[in-house]
């Protein structure tokens, strides 16, 4: 899956207006850091019930441009994983090399 830089994507944020950072997860299976994004807010809400998180702090789903949070991303050590409603991979970030400048559709 190849989005534009300019996509906008859904991202859960931990402590939003606090110490905000962005929810990560960890696959034990492959030794993987991720940040999970969504392509709709919608799936944004229901894939937060699926992710692994602090019951006792606070979250938000909110957008962010997709070069932004690459950028975060790679800086950071952390892989993004794209996801549907149900928590399910979209895109295998290990076989994408960067961002797509332009959509050739």
């Amino acid at each position: 899956m190849e989005l534009k830089e300019d996509t906008w994507v859904w991202v859960v944020v931990q402590d939003p207006g606090g110490n905000e950072v962005f929810l990560g997860q960890h696959d034990e299976v492959n030794d993987e850091s991720f940040i999970p994004a969504f392509l709709e807010k919608q799936d944004a809400l229901e894939g937060l019930e699926k992710l692994a998180r602090d019951k006792d702090k606070e979250y938000e789903v909110q957008a962010i441009r997709y070069h932004l949070l690459t950028r975060y991303a790679e800086e950071n050590g952390f892989l993004i994983f794209m996801l549907n409603s149900r928590g399910e991979i979209l895109n295998n970030p290990a076989a994408e090399s960067e961002v797509a400048p332009h959509d050739n559709k």
